[in-house]
């Protein structure tokens, strides 16, 4: 069985033998968590793709919230992608350090969020690329300002307030990408927060399941629908996908785009919003809160 929707992700030999392709735009979004101490933008300048633009889930954001990486409005997002030569007619391929793409990944999304469908994520990321011996620079290309005119899918996003009702009514199911421990609240939580688990009635596929554990790159077809129905994920019914802060939520909704589902919505805010609301419900190992 092949995927439903195989354009969602190129490998390594496609993009080799597309790299010169005058509308093709190749965009490194690597990000590490804050605790990490390592820097996207560092990895970046020291090796990337032939081409390769930076693209910073950090600074093409929301800033005037606490939270990270919020969707910014479509003003500020045209404006910021623009400026890095992505626009409308590209077709845009993006990759990260992370094999399965986590900050690749929530960059396509954001791309399809505002109204940009011709992207693909590199499947098995800049580690494949290295891997397999191909091409890099350390230098940055001038990128030439290309118009972006967005067409914002509200439907393809959720925010604090649409999931509570959303529990309420219970129409939706909610997807959480974390680990395990994580998601039962019995490990330690990366971002600040007053409450440990997951939302009530919330479904566990952590996204590194999704991968294959030597290459990184995704699952056959499936391999992917069975590790969703294994968690107990109805295929054919709405699907909500979260994570700690709305990064790997988004490998979520790509492996469910290879699988044809186009229409899953990413809770932007995820964990690192519900666990410190005060209005809030979590669910923990031992007790509910």
């Amino acid at each position: 069985m092949t995927y439903a929707n195989p354009a969602a992700i190129v490998s390594t030999d496609w993009l080799a033998q597309h790299l010169t392709a005058p509308d093709l735009r190749v965009v490194d979004a690597t990000w590490f968590h804050p605790r990490s101490g390592l820097k996207g933008r560092a990895e970046y300048d020291a090796a990337h793709i032939p081409g390769a633009i930076h693209f910073d889930i950090d600074d093409i954001a929301d800033t005037s919230r606490p939270l990270p990486h919020m969707l910014p409005d479509a003003t500020r997002f045209a404006s910021k992608v623009r400026k890095l030569g992505l626009g409308n007619g590209n077709r845009i391929v993006v990759y990260d350090r992370s094999g399965g793409g986590g900050a690749a990944a929530r960059v396509w999304w954001m791309l399809r969020v505002f109204g940009h469908r011709d992207v693909s994520v590199l499947d098995g990321g800049f580690e494949a690329w290295l891997a397999e011996g191909r091409a890099q620079e350390d230098l940055p290309p001038m990128p030439r300002e290309r118009h972006f005119m967005p067409r914002v899918n509200q439907l393809l996003v959720r925010s604090f307030e649409q999931m509570k009702t959303g529990l309420e009514q219970g129409r939706e199911q909610i997807v959480d990408a974390r680990s395990p421990g994580r998601f039962a609240g019995t490990e330690p939580e990366p971002w600040p927060g007053k409450k440990a688990g997951h939302m009530p009635g919330a479904l566990n596929v952590p996204w590194t399941d999704l991968l294959d554990p030597a290459g990184k790159t995704f699952l056959p077809a499936p391999a992917l629908i069975a590790r969703f129905e294994r968690a107990g994920v109805d295929l054919a019914r709405p699907i909500v996908t979260t994570c700690g802060s709305g990064v790997t939520a988004c490998v979520l909704a790509l492996a469910l785009a290879l699988l044809g589902r186009d229409d899953v919505a990413v809770y932007d805010g995820s964990w690192a919003e519900w666990g410190q609301a005060d209005d809030s419900v979590a669910v923990c190992a031992a007790v509910a809160e």
